[in-house]
């Protein structure tokens, strides 16, 4: 089967290239999947039939127009769409997002929304040798104050255990730092993740959630 996969900014995708293969077999073996990343979340349109201008690249903005794009699309099984859910509460949020899939889409069940909770640097925490190895002197006090999947400054306190200085450089600096900081986290922690080893229960639901599709789109 083939998977669009859309994430909403380039580090993100660049730690799910790193991790696909481990979840669903390497690449056309069987499964094939094309990865997108954005400038951001943004925000549902209100008006759903509004036409979204594609220069501006922020994911919920443009979702009405991607899914009814790919349900006109041969040769596409299934979108998968991540997302953090920073502060949002998920019940309502996953409720927004399936009424916008069911609206826009004619891909029907194989449409999927996952979380990162509160943000996709939560799935490093969740793997815990993977991020011990790509930063061994990670600061074991800070790492133990993390609580999985929490809402907390995920990013920010995975800065204050690896980054020289911690986040509060990384905010002083401002962008681009910010985004850099974040390719190298996935640079580096990603190829060493074990999908199968990983504790963050978003990330299982993602994992989980990928393995499912591809056994029942046939």
């Amino acid at each position: 089967m083939h998977i669009e996969i859309l994430v909403e900014d380039s580090s993100g995708e660049e730690l799910l290239k790193a991790l696909l293969p481990g979840i669903l077999g390497p690449q056309a073996h069987p499964h094939t999947w094309r990865m997108h990343s954005y400038k951001g979340i943004g925000r549902i349109p209100r008006n759903l039939l509004k036409k979204a201008d594609p220069s501006k690249r922020m994911l919920l903005d443009q979702l009405p127009r991607l899914l009814r794009g790919y349900g006109k699309t041969p040769g596409i099984d299934a979108v998968v769409i991540v997302l953090d859910s920073d502060t949002r509460d998920c019940v309502g949020f996953l409720k927004e997002l399936k009424a916008v899939a069911d609206d826009c889409g004619s891909l029907y069940n194989n449409i999927m929304f996952r979380l990162a909770i509160e943000e996709i640097e939560a799935w490093y925490f969740g793997d815990r040798d993977a991020l011990l190895s790509a930063y061994p002197k990670a600061k074991p006090d800070v790492l133990g104050r993390y609580v999985q999947d929490s809402i907390c400054g995920t990013w920010e306190l995975l800065a204050d255990a690896i980054f020289e200085g911690g986040s509060a450089v990384i905010r002083t600096c401002g962008w681009p730092l910010p985004g850099q900081v974040k390719h190298e986290w996935a640079k580096k922690i990603g190829p060493v993740m074990d999908p199968d080893r990983n504790l963050s229960p978003s990330f299982k639901k993602f994992k989980d959630g990928l393995r499912r599709l591809t056994v029942s789109v046939r």
